[in-house]
């Protein structure tokens, strides 16, 4: 077959670009024919390895320049924002409409990103299929308000219209799948591990480790105000959150007005993230929202106890709470205290948590979610 991928870009070391090179290498090994269609990537390099063979192409959109480079407080910013997104949205279509036309595939995947909302308009004689990284309620978690607030409401229900439109529409969770209602064409396939570890997590170590983009659907905000009250009880454990992001100056300045410099870390993204699972004794996760969170998936297979916030989507679809891992309410920071806690001080729990969890990471296997897009694909193109 020969299969499109239309993401942003592939630069970041966020966990859907991971997913997606994961995804691209595994069928061009498979003999699939690969494409990564790209609006943003500006000559940047993947930042997670991709085989040679697969094509790549970037429509130079750049999205992010007029977010990034425009005032967006207040009206007059949103109605430039609006203005310059409509433009650069219509040159999205025209070029990606001319690039599908020449490459022929048989399958088009958008990882919901610019495109979403048209490429099902696309006559190339692909079939069209849409994938999210987050839940449903993703764009009313950002926590924004005033005008914001409204465009945030506006687009989630052009969301709903929109995955409507395509052949399949794929979903991580069976907690998400709910939330889009009673959808003909929806179908849940889960992230895979990211990697097979050839290391088991040192559950023995003072060290708990977080993951992720340093922003504020990650909660790290949360989490350091977590450790005040972890740093009173065990003030010899160390935490460490590896990201990179838009908001390190304040995590770190929060950390310094609390005085946890020593032994809370912010530490820069790794490629090699397996080697500091492996060197931790359990993972925290505080995300507001998620779709099926990597970190989750990456500490289980290298047999780490997890404490997560229960918060949409993901966490529900991964912990089973008390055998792999604790869930806990989203938000509730004086529970997440206990639950580390717990954790921290019973060595003989966190051995048993994390044999556990080992155990239950064969569930999100490569060749298993794999066969799932497999088995999927093969149905659209007989």
């Amino acid at each position: 077959m020969k299969i499109v991928y239309c993401i942003l870009g592939t630069f970041n070391s966020g966990g859907m670009e991971r997913v997606l090179a994961n995804k691209a290498n595994y069928l061009v090994a498979q003999g699939h024919e690969v494409s990564v269609v790209t609006t943003d990537q500006q000559k940047r390099v993947s930042y997670f390895p991709l085989d040679t063979t697969i094509s790549l192409y970037d429509l130079d959109i750049n999205y992010t320049e007029s977010l990034f480079s425009e005032k967006t407080n207040g009206q007059q910013g949103l109605l430039k924002k609006t203005v310059s997104y409509l433009y650069k949205k219509r040159l999205h279509k025209q070029r990606l409409t001319n690039l599908l036309q020449d490459l022929k595939a048989d399958i088009v995947v958008s990882m919901f990103d610019n495109e979403a909302s048209f490429l099902h308009r696309i006559h190339d004689e692909s079939k069209k299929v849409l994938e999210i990284h987050f839940s449903r309620f993703k764009r009313l978690q950002y926590g924004r308000k005033g005008l914001w607030k409204l465009a945030d409401l506006v687009r989630s229900w052009q969301d709903v219209r929109a995955v409507k439109r395509y052949d399949r529409f794929v979903v991580l969770t069976k907690e998400d799948r709910g939330y889009w209602g009673d959808l003909p064409n929806i179908v849940v396939i889960p992230n895979a591990n990211s990697f097979v570890p050839s290391c088991q997590a040192d559950v023995m170590s003072k060290r708990v480790i977080a993951v992720g983009r340093y922003d504020y659907q990650k909660g790290f905000d949360q989490l350091i105000d977590i450790w005040v009250k972890v740093h009173e009880q065990y003030p010899h454990w160390k935490l460490d959150i590896f990201g990179q992001g838009p908001l390190r100056e304040e995590l770190q300045t929060q950390i310094d007005q609390l005085g946890l410099e020593d032994v809370v870390h912010l530490c820069p993204s790794v490629k090699n993230i397996e080697k500091e699972y492996c060197q931790s004794a359990l993972l925290v996760m505080t995300s507001r929202y998620e779709g099926l969170p990597m970190t989750l998936l990456e500490a289980q297979a290298c047999g780490l106890p997890m404490v997560a916030y229960a918060c949409k989507c993901g966490p529900r679809d991964i912990i089973r709470d008390g055998e792999n891992g604790f869930l806990v309410d989203e938000g509730d920071k004086e529970m997440m205290v206990v639950r580390l806690v717990q954790l921290m001080g019973n060595d003989e729990l966190r051995k048993q948590i994390g044999a556990r969890a080992k155990e239950m990471s064969v569930n999100f296997a490569e060749n298993k979610v794999m066969g799932q897009w497999l088995n999927l694909f093969n149905q659209l193109t007989k």
